[in-house]
């Protein structure tokens, strides 16, 4: 008996472009800019294709958060056996990406979209926390002045005003902030 599967199947080969050009775009032209036409232009797909698989630009972005095509390879945090060096370390190089104009950009138009879609907001969220692990690192420091939670959203707000404010911090604010919210 054959097995049919309902609603189309995705090519992961088409999947992967339309990923792949959603982000390429979201960096070059920001998320007021991007559109589906340009995201099936670039991927080499139609733009039904896209509506079939996903019901906005924001849905597009947000799988493309999850595929990691989004931050993640810049961002992943490195495990030296000192969490506070390792975030101070990750802060900087976050900084670093998001102290350039197309960092700045990239930043905005995800908040941006996080407007439409909330998931993209909690994935941001998890991105620029320093998660990873980096929470359950926190909570097996043990002297951590704050919950594991507060520490990475308070690492996540300060990323996010200082970019957007235009502020590019120096290792000694990071360094700083990393002893407030790790003491010890």
């Amino acid at each position: 008996m054959d097995e049919h599967r309902a609603g189309p199947r995705r090519s992961e080969q088409a999947r992967l472009a339309v990923l792949g050009a959603a982000a390429e775009l979201l960096a070059e032209r920001g998320y007021e800019n991007l559109t589906i036409e340009a995201i099936a232009r670039r991927a080499g797909v139609g733009k039904q294709t896209i509506y079939r698989w996903w019901s906005s630009r924001a849905a597009i972005l947000s799988e493309a958060l999850l595929e990691g095509l989004i931050f993640r390879h810049q961002l992943s945090v490195r495990d030296t056996g000192d969490l506070r060096h390792d975030l101070a370390e990750w802060m900087q190089r976050v900084s670093g990406i998001l102290d350039a104009p197309e960092g700045r950009v990239l930043l905005r138009s995800l908040l941006a979209a996080a407007t439409e879609d909330p998931a993209i907001g909690a994935l941001l969220r998890d991105q620029l926390s320093a998660d990873g692990g980096v929470r359950a690192r926190v909570v097996a420091h043990g002297d951590a002045g704050l919950p594991a939670d507060d520490v990475g959203d308070a690492i996540a707000g300060w990323i996010v005003l200082q970019a957007l404010m235009g502020s590019s911090p120096t290792p000694d604010s990071i360094r700083s902030l990393v002893r407030t919210l790790v003491p010890g």
